[in-house]
């Protein structure tokens, strides 16, 4: 392939999965990684993190860690791109991510004598069982709330995100505020 000629996402996320295409990675870091940088540091001030979260980001597609599913995404490279660094950026902000969030619960149940008001609450004890609630959703449902909720995406780019027509989006949240009313009145 001459240089004139560019390959598209697919072809790259294809050449990096099956051959570990070093020039193919380095072609769609160069395509996505500014951009995703610009998109993070509108969810994130603080620019460490949003460097860690690229080069997390990166190295799960080089590692092969994350895969790319063609069928969900119809080639659309960004959306995946952008799906991985949000959960990352996510787990960043919340502290070491899930790891850290084990430890912090498996000490919390150590040096327990009382749960405090705020515990209580998340628990459920006074206001409704919120994480059985967000549990009991379908996988479907709970990736729209994480989408648009969690993640603060727009309806549009969770669509992209999600691979599923904005309607659907709307529906879909709709459906999920309703469930959780309904499971926490």
């Amino acid at each position: 392939m001459s240089e004139s000629e560019t390959r598209s996402d697919g072809e790259l996320l294809r050449a990096i999965a099956a051959d570990r295409d070093r020039p193919a990675f380095e072609e769609l870091y160069r395509r996505y990684a500014p951009w995703l940088t610009a998109r993070m540091r509108g969810r994130c001030a603080d620019a460490g993190i949003v460097d860690d979260v690229i080069q997390e980001t990166f190295l799960a597609v080089w590692r092969g860690t994350a895969r790319h599913r063609e069928e969900g995404f119809s080639d659309d490279a960004a959306g995946w791109l952008w799906r991985i660094a949000a959960r990352r950026l996510v787990d960043a902000v919340r502290g070491d991510g899930a790891r850290g969030r084990l430890r912090q619960a498996l000490s919390r149940l150590r040096h327990r004598d009382e749960a405090s008001a705020e515990e209580r609450v998340l628990a459920g004890v006074e206001h409704g069982d919120l994480a059985g609630a967000l549990t009991r959703l379908s996988p479907e449902l709970r990736a729209v709330l994480q989408a648009t909720v969690i993640d603060g995406l727009t309806t549009r780019e969770a669509a992209v995100l999600l691979g599923i027509p904005p309607g659907t989006v709307k529906t879909r949240a709709l459906r999920a505020r309703k469930h959780l009313r309904e499971a926490l009145a």
